[in-house]
C-alpha cells in the first residue's frame, strides 16, 4: 500500500537544481522533493507520497494522523524494516551490512534449518 505520510522538515538545500528535505516521519528520515510545495520551510509538515512533498499540513493534524498511522500499524508497513522482513520470511539471518531502521522495531531473528530432503551435497 501507498501512502500520503505526514513528515516534518529537518533541513532545506538545493540539489541540482531542485528543492530538496530532509523530512521526519516519527523517527524515520528520507529524502523529499519540495519543488511543489515550495513554501516550504524547515520545522513546517508537509503530506509526502513516493518521496514528493504534495500539501503543508499544521503541526496538530499531521501529530494526529502519525499517531493513528503508528497505532494501525502502518508506519511498520511502510517504512519497516524490509530487510529484516524479507529474511524471516526466507528463514534467513539479516543481510550482513543492513541495520533495522531506527525505532522500528526488527522481527525477531528465526533460525534457519535446512530442508531434510535435500541431499547433502547440495547443502554445500
Amino acid at each position: 500500500m501507498c501512502l500520503a505520510v505526514p513528515g516534518r522538515v529537518l533541513d532545506i538545500e538545493e540539489r541540482d537544481g531542485t528543492r530538496m528535505a530532509h523530512v521526519d516521519f516519527g523517527g524515520v528520515v528520507k529524502d523529499v522533493c519540495l519543488e511543489y510545495v515550495p513554501e516550504m520551510e524547515v520545522g513546517d509538515y508537509a503530506i509526502v507520497h513516493v518521496g514528493f512533498a504534495l500539501q503543508r499540513l499544521d503541526e496538530v493534524s499531521a501529530r494526529r494522523t502519525l499517531e493513528l498511522f503508528e497505532n494501525l500499524g502502518v508506519l511498520e508497513e511502510e517504512f519497516g524494516d524490509a530487510w529484516g522482513r524479507a529474511a524471516k520470511e526466507a528463514g534467513a539471518d539479516r543481510p550482513a551490512g543492513t541495520t533495522p531502521l531506527p525505532g522500528v522495531p526488527s522481527p525477531p531473528p528465526t533460525l534457519h534449518r535446512p530442508d531434510p530432503d535435500t541431499p547433502e551435497e547440495a547443502r554445500r
